[in-house]
């Protein structure tokens, strides 16, 4: 492909930075080197890894519900052998094939399914908060974060008892791969070739719990809704997926309400208004940072031509801080209409089990609200990892 330096339209050359958005030290903070990007303009390339880039929430938006010009079915990871080895799951498809698996995944986390579990989502979260109120002192990126993804929702997906411990490890390298070819990528790759593994030789009929989300996609299969190949492939989706972004999510919820007190304040007055705080939550630190799609032809983003066949990093995280859409986006507002994030993405590529997600993270930070006046926040370790942001560590006091 030809340099996009060479490409002018209407006298403008492509914005090209050679910023390494997956650093270590970026990816530990990446909120300025967003912004110098986002004044660059709406669509920069990055010589580092030859793609292009996307910051600004209207481009994003955009480009995310316009999926006939930005392809999810060339992958969405950034890097090709990724690409080969999940090709076909829902998350690197495109209509019709994407519509017919998404609708046997998300059947059992639709509202009025999810509904269903209110009472044992509520009453697990009241038992969690009361042992870890009782405690004091704890880790709440494990012992507060973890325990409804890895407990409730494994046993909700199904999967067989053997591998579930590893879980945690396949979705963080699941991740991983889904960066640029760096040390990261490489390093995980043989964790998720084993996560591909556990899918094709024990996600299968007879080892799966019956009555289990995953059992449900080959009852889908039998009837003929999708193809008995694509069933193994989709169990990466509730693997993956349905834990750590959840876990960083409700960790970052903790960060923030222990950094910014006078919030905790108003959630505490106010826990009706927790709900549109999870929101503001997923907005500001944004758990999935970075996905990518491929242009399927031509596209003008903000008078720059990106040439069909480009690869394209859609920032989630940099467009949910745009000055042009957020009035004070690094401010942390538990009233702000934060509704419109991009943090579960958007479109008909929006993540399945955003509902259920918010579910978790509302029936906790209530059982927390009615039992602690205040957070403290100790120490603190954050988890890097090339497109997922959270903690490994977040050490905690509630008095």
């Amino acid at each position: 492909m030809a340099g996009p330096d060479e490409v002018v339209v209407s006298s403008r050359v492509t914005p090209v930075s050679d910023v390494d958005i997956f650093s270590a030290q970026n990816l530990l903070n990446p909120y300025p080197v967003y912004e110098g990007l986002r004044e660059q303009g709406g669509a920069v390339w990055l010589s580092q890894i030859d793609m292009f880039i996307l910051t600004r929430f209207t481009d994003v938006q955009g480009a995310l519900a316009d999926w006939q010009a930005f392809t999810s079915a060339k992958g969405v990871m950034m890097n090709d052998r990724m690409n080969d080895t999940l090709q076909g799951i829902v998350l690197c498809s495109d209509d019709p094939e994407h519509a017919a698996m998404r609708k046997v995944l998300i059947a059992p986390l639709l509202p009025r399914e999810l509904k269903a579990l209110t009472d044992k989502i509520t009453n697990e979260a009241e038992s969690l908060v009361d042992r870890l109120v009782a405690k004091g002192s704890f880790n709440a990126a494990t012992e507060f974060a973890q325990y409804l993804p890895v407990t409730l929702v494994s046993e909700l997906v199904g999967l067989p008892e053997e591998g579930r411990e590893r879980m945690l490890d396949w979705a963080a390298a699941n991740f991983d791969c889904f960066g640029p070819m760096n040390q990261r990528t490489l390093d995980a790759f043989p964790t998720v070739e084993e996560m591909v593994k556990y899918a094709f030789t024990e996600c299968v009929p007879g080892k799966l719990k019956p009555g289990g989300w995953a059992a449900k996609i080959w009852e889908a299969a039998d009837r003929g809704e999708i193809r008995r190949e694509q069933a193994p492939v989709m169990m990466n989706d509730y693997m993956g997926p349905s834990l750590d972004t959840t876990i960083f999510a409700t960790s970052a919820a903790i960060m923030l309400l222990a950094t910014n007190p006078d919030q905790w304040d108003i959630l505490r007055e106010n826990p009706s208004i927790i709900p549109n705080a999870v929101n503001e939550v997923v907005r500001i630190e944004s758990p999935i940072q970075n996905f990518s799609r491929v242009a399927t032809r031509d596209v003008v983003i903000d008078g720059v031509t990106i040439p069909a066949g480009s690869r394209i990093i859609m920032s989630y995280g940099a467009a949910n801080r745009d000055p042009r859409k957020w009035d004070d986006p690094n401010r942390f507002d538990v009233r702000r209409r934060a509704m419109d994030h991009l943090g579960f993405g958007h479109g008909v590529h929006q993540c399945i089990g955003n509902n259920l997600a918010r579910m978790e993270i509302t029936a906790l930070l209530t059982a927390l609200a009615r039992r602690v006046k205040r957070i403290e926040l100790h120490d603190s370790e954050r988890h890097i990892n090339n497109v997922l942001r959270g903690f490994r560590r977040l050490d905690v006091t509630v008095h």
